[in-house]
């Protein structure tokens, strides 16, 4: 089982980012398993989403403690939180690069910084850059597949604003395969 945390602010979108993330991996004919974690529901408070994969039916309910992989669509949170505490050795995280925050590094443990809210602004007109970070996720990963996270996108989002997105995804994707090589 693969166990994914994202940390954001409330109202950014890192429910639907999860939910996202589940469908598309869901239409790969494997379990998912996406829920959010917040405690008082105002605007920009802090929060988790989670969500976990696997091949076999997911039982486990409890939040993620040790994740395999991390999503920080907030880079702010960096500040005062540990998003990284628990992240398992070897483990992955993407995080929406903002001016003026650095990632640290971290022993044991791949970081991938893309300008995903500069992606979101240039495509979508608006610095939700949620949907290029899932495009980062699959390319970082391999996890899910570039075309599963498109189809899910534009199911979520039909018509024009779907179809913006899914180009978003694949620049996501696009961005952490060039970092890659």
């Amino acid at each position: 089982m693969k166990e994914i945390r994202i940390h954001a602010r409330a109202g950014q979108g890192a429910i639907t980012t999860a939910m996202l993330l589940g469908e598309a991996v869901f239409a790969e004919d494997k379990y998912a398993l996406a829920f959010p974690y917040f405690g008082a529901a105002r605007m920009g408070a802090p929060m988790n989403a989670f969500v976990r994969i696997n091949d076999k039916p997911i039982r486990l309910r409890s939040q993620i403690y040790e994740p395999d992989y991390i999503i920080v669509v907030d880079a702010t949170l960096l500040r005062g939180f540990d998003v990284f505490k628990g992240l398992k050795k070897g483990g992955i995280a993407i995080i929406n690069k903002r001016e003026g925050i650095q990632a640290p590094k971290i022993k044991d443990a791949k970081i991938y910084e893309i300008p995903a809210n500069d992606i979101a602004q240039k495509i979508l007109g608006r610095p939700l850059g949620n949907t290029a970070l899932l495009g980062a996720f699959a390319a970082a990963t391999g996890e899910v597949e570039l075309k599963s996270l498109e189809a899910a996108v534009v199911k979520r989002f039909p018509g024009k604003m779907g179809e913006k997105n899914a180009e978003a995804v694949k620049a996501g994707f696009e961005a952490v395969s060039k970092e890659k090589k």
